[in-house]
């Protein structure tokens, strides 16, 4: 097991008419997508056209990271201005509507559009992705159920989707509810061990429910392309400190439940139950929740969660 708990932060961004704030033309779209693929060289496509997406790392420096996805931001934002287009970070979009959505021409895009149809349409929501390297299959699988009883917390303090088709959902995190529609979504299914959660894949991949373990969403899983544990749970961040900070914080508390197995070691049913409706608080309150206590009885405020959580990875954080 690597002691350095590499870590890379995935931003998604969109992209909206500097003059209404609304979806912007596909042709406006794609001259800055051509723009911004010569100038940033992380910078890719997603879903749909009005959505942009860069990566930090991997790295181990937390500074290094903040200036290398600051640059992006800045660039990205030079180039959006140049197209008439604004770029800005957010969980939802606030003026978007399905019927304006234009799907990125790409082989596993159109895929999606004819698997999923409306729903795809309707994805106009943006993440924050964090990797930690987690090289040990075992390890990744073990830590993923010990850190899901933190998954609310990282999503109360990423909260920034307040708003859906120009109307107040009135809720905190209303990105949650609208990516629920996808199937292999919300909360991991519960494995002891690697090979349990291969079988799973094999099983989806052979009834050709989908092509690889890349389609499957849930708030945290095992990377298919990296050996990291990514966590999903998180709105795109507006503000970088705070994206920096939640991903020092993921990092730190991968770092302390490895270096304490005994914490969470009993993580089952009713525990992921548990989580479950924490992460509804969390999408409902953002970080005015009342969490159920995972460790006791009643609830417990997300200052009060998140206090137990640096608590816990203080000794890692220092390190």
């Amino acid at each position: 097991m690597s002691e350095d708990f590499t870590f890379g932060i995935e931003e998604e961004f969109f992209l909206a008419d500097a003059a209404t704030g609304r979806s912007p033309a596909s042709a406006t779209l794609d001259a800055f997508h051509e723009a911004a693929a010569d100038h940033v060289e992380p910078a890719s496509h997603e879903l749909l056209k009005g959505q942009v997406e860069v990566q930090s790392g991997p790295d181990t420096d937390l500074d290094a990271a903040h200036a290398s996805l600051r640059a992006m931001r800045a660039e990205l934002s030079r180039i959006a201005d140049g197209h008439g287009l604004s770029l800005f970070a957010a969980g939802s979009h606030p003026l978007a509507v399905e019927d304006e959505q234009h799907t990125t021409d790409r082989p596993r895009y159109r895929q999606l559009e004819e698997q999923f149809g409306a729903i795809a349409a309707r994805s106009m929501v943006c993440a924050m992705h964090i990797h930690v390297a987690v090289p040990e299959p075992d390890a990744r699988i073990a830590l993923m159920n010990r850190v899901t009883p933190y998954l609310p917390l990282f999503l109360a303090l990423s909260t920034s989707s307040p708003f859906w088709r120009a109307e107040d959902s009135r809720l905190k995190g209303f990105r949650l509810a609208a990516f629920s529609e996808w199937p292999r979504m919300g909360l991991p299914e519960l494995f002891a061990e690697q090979s349990q959660y291969d079988r799973f894949v094999a099983r989806l991949v052979d009834a050709k429910v989908m092509e690889n373990a890349s389609f499957v969403w849930w708030l945290i899983r095992p990377s298919n392309k990296y050996p990291t544990l990514e966590l999903r749970v998180c709105d795109s961040c507006t503000r970088l400190d705070d994206a920096v900070a939640i991903a020092a914080l993921y990092r730190s508390l991968l770092a302390a439940l490895h270096r304490r197995p005994a914490v969470n070691a009993g993580f089952g049913p009713v525990e992921r139950g548990i989580a479950a409706e924490n992460v509804w608080q969390a999408q409902r309150a953002g970080i005015g929740a009342r969490f159920i206590d995972p460790a006791g009885e009643g609830t417990v405020s997300v200052a009060e969660m998140l206090e137990g959580a640096l608590a816990l990875c203080a000794e890692d954080a220092e390190r």
